[in-house]
């Protein structure tokens, strides 16, 4: 329970209060629980969508509202971490360099665009799903996000120097979890697109590797792990996975 608490108050703005204490073995414990609040949010997501389209908003109007709405049920974190992780790797600077640029608080013009992209490719997939009422694929694209997250952290990820939340997550998460989680992403997306029920695994499949690969790249590129490379994970997973999910074969 200290797991799914610190789960909810890390991963959602609900007035959640979780363990006093904080190690790595309860953090880690969280993070695996990630998946779950992915599921959480995407659900919620797809009722406020459905409910907006209801109501008479065009889809695209709805789906940006939508995603707004995710950026406020999650402090934005994700989003900050998007841009922040964008500047870092637009510097060009060592890695020490890139990491103070991270943590400097403002957002550069690499960050800004990879922002206002991030949100439009959203808003227009998360529209185009509502419009072949592909309800579930919302949820799905949500959740593996938090998925990409467990394999962001799976073992034998160090952290990056200095930091915090890094070090509490980074390397925590065995391949049993990584696989388990994956596998369930997976066998679930075989019902996200009805017409075509081996497009939904292949979405899922490559949107994680692609996942993976940003990840192992960050990581290199800033010396270790830490919450921004994490943040970036999840909004380029939702992202592609959404779009994938929209596609009309």
């Amino acid at each position: 329970m200290n797991a799914l608490r610190l789960a909810v108050s890390w991963l959602t703005v609900v007035p959640l209060h979780g363990p006093a204490v904080v190690d790595r073995r309860t953090a880690g414990r969280a993070i695996g629980l990630a998946p779950l609040i992915g599921l959480a949010l995407g659900a919620f997501a797809a009722g406020a969508l459905w409910l907006l389209v209801s109501a008479g908003l065009t889809t695209l109007l709805a789906g940006l509202l939508v995603v707004g709405l995710l950026a406020l049920l999650t402090r934005g974190m994700h989003l900050d971490g998007l841009a922040d992780t964008v500047d870092g790797l637009g510097s060009y600077g060592p890695p020490q360099r890139a990491r103070e640029i991270m943590k400097s608080g403002g957002a550069g013009p690499f960050g800004v665009a990879a922002l206002v992209f991030a949100i439009a490719v959203q808003s227009v997939a998360f529209a185009t799903l509502a419009d072949q009422q592909r309800w579930l694929a919302l949820v799905l694209a949500v959740a593996a996000g938090r998925v990409a997250v467990v394999l962001a952290c799976r073992t034998g990820v160090p952290a990056a120097p200095d930091a915090a939340f890094g070090a509490l997550v980074a390397g925590t998460q065995p391949r049993a979890v990584v696989s388990i989680w994956t596998a369930l992403a997976v066998g679930a997306a075989i019902w996200a697109v009805p017409d075509n029920l081996w497009l939904g695994p292949v979405v899922v499949i490559a949107t994680l590797a692609v996942a993976a690969a940003v990840a192992r790249h960050c990581v290199r590129r800033f010396e270790g792990l830490s919450g921004d490379i994490l943040g970036t994970v999840v909004e380029i997973t939702v992202s592609i996975a959404a779009v994938g999910f929209s596609l009309a074969l």
